[in-house]
């Protein structure tokens, strides 16, 4: 089994292996950058595992005029840039101790140490400049053809040492994992069991999970998954996940891409426990109320833009277990082209202050209950 990418095969990308190559040391890609690529999806981060340790790392790749940046020195990475394209630089490692949110780890020489010391199978796959495939654990490529989130060896004791990846066994679920043959039966038991490892994470780190999650193309196996092991209760205090299935329905049948704002107003409850920053909370909120505010597709169209508009419409119909019409949609994506025809100087100086602010807004109401028909002679008439 051999990759042959682009990504691969790019010069700044191989003049970085030849670095540790020509020095006498192992060069190999790990993780998403091999998953992906045998998954036949897009590649973005390149991560290379090396027995070369850190300053070696930087020494060598300064030699070859290379940029070495010291991005995480304490966990053995060292970004070098190459062409504009960063490649992350880590040294085989092994862990030393842990304590469910980071991990003290000593450098390694061997390769099936650093293998084991990863989540899941499917990530503790490596390949070397030549793209060649290597599973030094003997489980990685079978359980990724079959589509299967497994953590590696002993699930507990992988969830212990990071609480986090709770959240990643779902996450990875939901992009990777076959959604028809459920969850690792052995991994869910896991889970439960280790709840309340939950509470010790931060809520930037929940919140960045959930954010990814929530975007995969279609989460809902995952996040029911989710409820019924008791871990989105953990995360989302009050989320329902019953209507997550017949939005996504809709979202495919009028083309929306996937959005996880959308779809956390879907799970509702409090989002408190999860960082989100002031446009996620902006936009969450304008979702919540539009659920709840009655306007029509129309007003929602104009008030909010189309994109917006729809999503709360989409929101709506999941809610009640109805169909989303297509004339709604139409009417929203119609009335987010309109422009009010009235403005302020056409009402002055005869009205100033509240009172020209207050007419603006009668004759705004009274426009949109036209449906947008009636033109500005008539308005001020």
């Amino acid at each position: 089994m051999k990759i042959s990418d682009a990504w691969i095969t790019q010069p700044e990308t191989q003049a970085v292996c030849r670095v540790l190559t020509d020095a006498g040391y192992q060069a190999y890609f790990v993780g998403g950058c091999v998953r992906n690529a045998l998954l036949r999806t897009p590649v973005s981060d390149l991560d290379i595992a090396t027995d070369a340790i850190p300053q070696k790392v930087i020494d060598l790749s300064r030699e070859a005029g290379l940029k070495a940046i010291p991005t995480g020195l304490d966990h053995g990475t060292i970004t070098v840039v190459s062409g504009h394209i960063p490649h992350e630089i880590t040294t085989f490692r092994h862990d030393v101790e842990t304590d469910g949110r980071r991990a003290v780890v000593a450098f390694s020489a061997h390769m099936i140490d650093d293998a084991k010391r990863r989540d899941f199978t499917m990530n503790a796959l490596y390949a070397d400049p030549k793209g060649e495939i290597l599973d030094p654990l003997g489980m990685g490529i079978d359980d990724l053809s079959n589509r299967r989130v497994r953590f590696i060896e002993d699930p507990d004791l992988r969830i212990r040492e990071d609480y986090l990846r709770i959240l990643r066994f779902f996450r990875f679920h939901a992009w990777y994992g076959d959604p028809f043959g459920g969850p690792d039966p052995e991994a869910l038991a896991a889970i439960a069991a280790n709840l309340d490892g939950i509470g010790s994470l931060s809520r930037e780190r929940i919140g960045a999970e959930m954010r990814k999650l929530l975007a995969a193309p279609e989460p809902a196996h995952s996040v029911a998954s989710m409820r019924m092991t008791g871990t989105l209760a953990r995360v989302l205090e009050g989320g329902d996940d019953r209507a997550l299935g017949l939005l996504i329905s809709i979202e495919q049948h009028f083309h929306l891409a996937p959005d996880s704002m959308r779809r956390l107003a879907c799970l509702g409850g409090d989002g408190h426990g999860l960082r989100l920053s002031n446009d996620e909370k902006r936009r969450l909120a304008v979702l919540r109320d539009g659920i709840g505010s009655g306007e029509a597709a129309g007003v929602l169209g104009y008030r909010h833009g189309a994109e917006m508009a729809v999503s709360i419409l989409a929101l709506r119909a999941a809610m009640l277990e109805q169909h989303l019409a297509e004339s709604d949609v139409a009417a929203a994506n119609s009335a987010a082209d309109q422009k009010f025809p009235v403005k302020a100087d056409d009402l002055m100086p005869d009205l100033q202050g509240p009172a020209l602010g207050a007419r603006l807004k009668q004759l705004e109401t009274k426009w949109i209950a036209s449906g947008f028909t009636l033109t500005k002679a008539q308005l001020l008439a």
